[in-house]
């Protein structure tokens, strides 16, 4: 059992979500003690207990603490499941961070997987929707594995209420790549999001 202090750094909830992750692709267990010690409302909150939540179901993992508030947890994977999967923050938490905390361990799975994330789409301090589907899936497909993911609904604080879908098809063994430069920029893409009776997007890419 690998012992984590939950306080380690900026205190926050990157350190619980990837030790899920970590123990989700390795199979080694973990407990973690000050969750989010660093923070002004501390422990698990909604978003952070479904990344746990959505770990355990997709490890058959068992799991002590997964708790709202809980400072402390302790965490035993399986075998990793693929298959279809729904995950729902139930408010305007983070989707994107639950999604990126299973992926790792789905995308070296034996089966593809489906799964349906409910929640915030577009968060302070959190990856939005568009940086996964333009920035980062394309670098996860270049080690192999194929993403493809879907905005079906925005979602913004506080009302939440976002939806997207993702396949993930998975491969025994991750490329290597190396990113040592930036390229030259191509083009400048700027998108605006408003909310009112119903949710709009509009979109324009002048050429840099």
């Amino acid at each position: 059992m690998i012992r984590i202090d939950g306080s380690f750094g900026e205190g926050g909830g990157q350190i619980l979500r990837t030790s899920l992750s970590l123990s989700l692709s390795t199979g080694q267990a973990f407990h973690i003690e000050k969750v989010r010690a660093g923070r002004e409302r501390p422990g698990l909150l909604r978003q952070h207990l479904t990344a746990v939540l959505a770990a355990a179901e997709v490890g058959g993992a068992e799991v002590q603490g997964a708790t709202l508030g809980s400072t402390e947890l302790a965490f035993s994977p399986g075998p990793i499941r693929t298959g279809e999967y729904r995950f729902s923050v139930g408010t305007a938490g983070s989707g994107t961070l639950v999604f990126q905390t299973i992926l790792p361990a789905l995308m070296l799975a034996a089966e593809p997987s489906r799964i349906v994330i409910e929640g915030g789409t577009h968060n302070n301090a959190a990856p939005p929707f568009d940086f996964l589907d333009r920035c980062f899936a394309p670098l996860i497909r270049r080690m192999g594995p194929s993403i493809e993911l879907e905005l079906r609904c925005p979602g913004f604080y506080p009302a939440g209420g976002g939806k997207f879908h993702a396949r993930i098809e998975p491969v025994k063994h991750l490329t290597r790549f190396d990113l040592l430069e930036r390229g030259a920029i191509r083009r400048i893409v700027a998108s605006s999001f408003s909310v009112s009776k119903g949710l709009s997007r509009n979109s324009s890419a002048p050429t840099a």
